[in-house]
This record gives structure tokens, C-alpha cells and sequence, in this order.
């Protein structure tokens, strides 16, 4: 819906309001006139249901009015005695409609003096769940949402297992547009397949769906800060919009709500207005090498050359992570030799010999377990050439390793190309360590189009600013009109991992709207290592940003949960005593 269809849908609704309550209006003493006033005869109707006037302020924020709204059936019905389980959920199941039949079918008594309290713990406790549910995704949606790091393309800023808190208020928080969703939950229902949310991805339905109309224009509530370079930002992965986020074919395919595409966390390495070029690998702005936050560190893959031979254990006190290990298993004898060939991911590799192939975590428990019962020769070959991800300085200190013959860093030189890289144009021969320069879109910059200009800003003009966009011969049609230039509507930025070559980023979909930017990450709240196990006490409460190492305040919150503590004790106590 435009926001002209959205205000004829809010009068329909105060319509249907007034049909369904005038009379108890009058009933509870005021004036029938009262129901027909949009806003106002909500403030009306908090006093007759005797709740506070805020409560109207929490009917006009999306999501959590839908939580609002049944909790105002039911108070209504209440207050003119419908107080029985039925009722409550009468109310809810009729989408408030049972109202009508209080209005019209019953000469139900106000009930001035009702009181407040549930009358059972079960009232007391359903109650006390529903506005908590209220307060988080109030909280949720509009100032803070928790979030999960589930790939290591911030590897060694952000891990793999660490839960941050995203801030939704540094750059504005969004309107959600999808109004009609499950709250708190993004996309699927736990446990089904089911969405969370309302809304057609029927390319032929798409624009008669009642779901889709449903949905709200893009808002936006003022930030008090502009995504800075740099800076790590959660976002709406622009190529959700696709069946399959690897395959980038140029024609939309699949739909999904701006607000319920997959989150993804990276660094905004490009901000609008800037020209940006990978080479080897490293990120030049505007002709300069782009200098990182000091938390931050690059990765490449390197390939490191030992004619000894280097262990997987040295090379993980190195990095501190694992790496994939091969064992030879040697047997003394037939009956060790049959019973290890009861295991499917062992290789023969004669003369009683076993391959063992392991990924990152090592051999698993019950095999080695099992070795070990037989007694059985385990010993890991030492590659004489490994590929490992390292980071620079990392890469440096192996080279003076006595061990170590030579340490290489591998990329794709310039010229070699990728056909997964953005804008998916072969005779620009570019790909992920050798990109560019590509210029970042700025609100109200204008660009000229033509045949080499369009496959950068096809995306933009025709999905991401929504306008009709045809292309016939060597003519472009934006919304009917013939045009040789475009004005962008809103800025975009550059998102990429420091993980470089291990990262799923903007070098292969390209720009990220503002529209679609979630917010800003400022602490990690809690880290579990899934490969180790256990939990990083040493990352808990510590911030994103900030120079030198991140420092953590978990002893600082801990000392502020124990004095709340302490103090609603205290202040229990001197109640008791002042009762008696």
C-alpha cells in the first residue's frame, strides 16, 4: 500500500470501530459522537477500560499493535462484564467483531468500579507474559535486537558463535514494513517450513495479493549518526530477492519483504560517493589503500611450502584453529586390518595401510576410541605444502619458522575472470581479489546510462528503487519515459567481510541500499566456541568497536545485577516492615 491507500484503510478501520462501539460508549457515560474521532476515541476508550492513555501511543507502531489490539478487545469486553474464558476468546478469535455482539445484542452495564487485578494466578501470569512479550518486541523492533554470527567472514573482529547486540537507533530504526509477522521472529515459524509473516512470492500475484498490500512504504525513525567507513553493519542481504543467493542471475525470480530477507553482518568498506578498486586483494578508496579499525584483520589463503614437512599441531598454535588432518593407519595383522575395514571412510592404501581424510574437528571420538582398543599404529602425515588462512602477521611469523621454506599468499591475478563476481560482465575480466574501480550510488547523484553504465545500475533503478524499467535495442524506458541518465533516490555502500577470500559479500551482489541496513552491532553479549566447545568468558560484554584489544565489562555487570538484587531485597523488606 502508498501511504494514501494506508490512510483510507485507517478510516475504514475507525469505521468499523464506531459501528461496533457507540453504544458503549454512551453506556460507560460518554458520548457516541466520541467513537467516531480517529485517535481521540482511543484516548476515550482508555478510560473507560481505566488503563493508561499511553497505551494508544503502542497502537500505531507496527508489529506491536497487533499485540495491542486483542488486549483492547478484551479489556473492552471486561468492562461491561464479559469477563469468562469464553469471552476472552470470543474476543480474540473474532478479531474483535465480538464486540458487535455486545454492542447490538446485549444491554450490558458498564462496570465503573471493575477491578483491574486477574482474578487467578493463571489471569495474573497470562498477563504478566503478554505485556513482557509487549515490552521485548517493542524493544526488539525499535532499539535493540540480538543477533547471531553465523559464518567467519569477520573472522578474528567477530567469531563464529559470538551474540551480539545490534543497535537499531545509531542510524535510524526502520518502520517494519511487513505489518502483518509473528513477532520477534524472522522469517520461519521454529520447527516448520511455515513463514512468519504475510506476504505473496507469486511473481503473477504480486501485485493483486492482499498479502502485499498489506505491507507498509518504507519508514524510517531519525538516527543521530551516518554508517561511518569501515564500520561492521547488520544488513538485508539484497540477494534475497533470489530462489538461490549463489546463483546471481540478473532477473528477479523469487520475492521476499525488504525487512524479512536473510540478516548478514559485514564490514562497510565503501560509503555513497566513493570510487572503490580491489587490487591483490586489498580495497583502495578513491585511488587511496584503505587503512582498517586495528581490531580488524585481514585474511588470505597462503600457501605454506616445508620440504620436512609441517605438523596440523604447529600450525594451530600459529592460528589457534584447526585444519584438516591425514592419519596413516598401519595394522600387524589380518583381524585389525578386517575390523577397520568395517569403517566406510577409510582408504586402503595397501600393505595393511589406512587413509584416514579428517575435516577440521579431527577424528571422531568413537574411532579413535576404537584404535586405540586395537592398538593400532596412528600417526599424521605432514604435508610438505599446506593452504591455510592466515592473516598477515600471522603469515610473517611462520616465514621465520626454521620449519618453513617459504610462505606465499594465493589470489587470483588481474585479468583472470570470475564470472560470480559483480556486475556478471565477462569482457570486464574482474574477480574477487582484482575488482573495479566501481563507483558507490549517492542520493541524488545522477549517472549516465548506456550500454556499459546499465549492468552496474540495472538492480538499483528497477528493484531496489522500484521503477518500470525497459530496454529496447539501445534505448532505455525508466516508468514509460525515454532516458539517457538517472538520479539516484537514496545512498549504498560497499559491504565486505575481512575474511577476504572466505567471505560471501558485495563483490558478488553488488550494492547495499540504506533501505535495507538493519543497524549497528555495539557489544558482544555472549560467545560459544562450536568447534572447542565451551563458552569465550574472555568475550563476554565487550564491544564491536573501539582500539586495542576489547576489554571485557562482564565483571561490571555482574556487580550492577548484584547491587538490583541487593536493593529490591532491601526495599521488600522495609515494605514488610512498614505494613507492620
Amino acid at each position: 500500500m502508498d501511504f494514501i491507500q494506508w490512510i483510507l484503510f485507517f478510516l475504514v478501520v475507525q469505521l468499523i470501530h464506531f459501528a461496533g462501539t457507540w453504544k458503549l460508549y454512551e453506556r460507560a457515560g460518554r458520548k457516541a459522537w466520541e467513537a467516531a474521532i480517529p485517535i481521540y476515541n482511543a484516548i476515550v476508550l482508555t478510560s473507560i477500560i481505566k488503563r493508561p492513555k499511553w497505551w494508544v501511543v503502542l497502537l500505531f507502531f507496527p508489529v506491536v499493535n497487533q499485540l495491542m489490539f486483542p488486549v483492547f478487545w478484551i479489556e473492552t469486553t471486561r468492562s461491561f462484564g464479559f469477563n469468562q474464558r469464553k469471552d476472552t476468546l470470543l474476543a480474540v478469535l473474532t478479531l474483535g467483531l465480538y464486540i458487535y455482539y455486545i454492542n447490538y445484542a446485549t444491554d450490558a452495564a458498564y462496570k465503573k468500579d471493575r477491578s483491574l487485578k486477574p482474578r487467578t494466578a493463571l489471569g495474573d501470569w497470562v498477563s504478566a507474559i503478554a505485556f513482557a512479550i509487549i515490552a521485548a518486541t517493542m524493544v526488539h523492533t525499535y532499539v535493540m535486537q540480538p543477533y547471531t554470527i553465523p559464518s567467519s567472514s569477520l573472522e578474528k573482529t567477530l567469531l563464529t558463535g559470538d551474540y551480539l547486540f545490534v543497535s537499531k537507533f545509531h542510524y535510524g530504526a526502520r518502520v517494519p514494513m511487513t505489518t502483518v509477522a509473528f513477532p520477534m521472529i524472522h522469517d520461519s515459524i521454529p520447527f516448520t517450513s511455515k513463514k512468519s509473516y504475510l506476504f505473496s512470492d507469486d511473481y503473477e500475484q504480486r501485485a493483486s495479493s492482499l498479502k502485499n498490500k498489506l505491507q507498509l512504504p518504507y519508514m524510517r525513525v531519525p538516527g543521530f549518526q551516518k554508517i561511518k567507513r569501515n564500520e561492521i553493519v547488520v544488513f538485508n542481504q539484497p540477494a534475497d530477492t533470489l530462489l538461490d543467493m549463489n546463483n546471481f542471475h540478473p532477473d528477479r525470480n523469487y520475492y521476499k519483504p525488504i525487512d524479512k530477507k536473510t540478516n548478514l553482518v559485514k564490514r562497510c568498506v565503501g560509503i555513497p560517493g566513493d570510487s572503490l578498486e580491489i587490487r591483490d586483494g586489498y580495497v583502495f578508496i578513491n585511488g587511496q589503500k584503505n587503512v582498517l579499525p586495528d581490531r580488524s584483520k585481514l585474511q588470505f589463503y597462503h600457501y605454506i611450502y616445508s620440504k620436512k614437512g609441517f605438523s596440523t599441531e604447529k600450525l594451530k598454535r600459529y592460528t589457534g584453529k584447526e585444519f584438516e588432518r591425514q592419519y596413516v593407519l598401519t595394522t600387524n595383522n589380518d583381524s585389525q586390518y578386517q575390523s577397520l575395514s568395517r569403517y566406510l571412510y577409510l582408504q586402503s592404501i595397501g600393505d595393511r595401510k589406512f587413509l584416514v581424510k579428517t575435516d577440521d574437528k579431527g577424528i571422531s571420538d568413537d574411532l579413535l576410541n576404537f584404535i586405540r582398543s586395537l592398538r593400532v599404529s596412528c600417526k599424521e602425515i605432514k604435508p610438505t605444502v599446506r593452504r591455510a588462512n592466515l592473516t598477515e602477521e600471522i603469515a610473517d611469523q611462520l616465514r621465520k619458522d626454521s620449519e618453513v621454506d617459504s610462505v606465499i599468499r594465493n589470489f587470483s591475478p588481474k585479468g583472470e575472470l570470475d564470472a560470480s563476481v559483480f556486475p556478471h560482465v565477462a569482457s570486464l575480466q574482474w574477480n574477487t581479489d582484482n575488482f573495479g574501480p566501481i563507483y558507490i550510488p549517492k542520493k541524488g547523484a545522477t549517472v549516465r546510462l548506456d550500454e556499459s553504465s546499465m549492468p552496474f545500475y540495472k538492480r538499483i533503478i528497477s528493484e531496489y528503487e522500484r521503477n518500470q524499467l525497459d530496454i529496447i535495442g539501445n534505448q532505455y524506458f525508466i516508468n514509460g519515459e525515454r532516458a539517457d541518465s538517472y538520479t539516484f533516490q537514496q545512498d549504498y555502500y560497499w559491504m565486505m567481510g575481512d575474511n577476504r577470500q572466505s567471505s560471501l559479500d558485495a563483490r558478488m551482489w553488488g550494492y547495499v541500499p540504506f533501505d535495507h541496513v538493519v543497524g549497528k552491532p555495539v557489544f558482544i553479549w555472549f560467545s560459544k566456541d562450536d568447534v572447542n566447545g565451551g563458552i569465550r568468558w574472555e568475550r563476554l560484554f565487550t564491544t564491536v568497536s573501539g582500539n586495542g584489544e576489547p576489554v571485557s565489562y562482564l565483571k561490571f555487570f555482574l556487580i550492577g545485577l548484584g547491587l538490583y538484587f541487593v536493593s529490591s531485597f532491601v526495599l521488600k523488606m522495609k515494605k514488610k516492615k512498614a505494613k507492620k
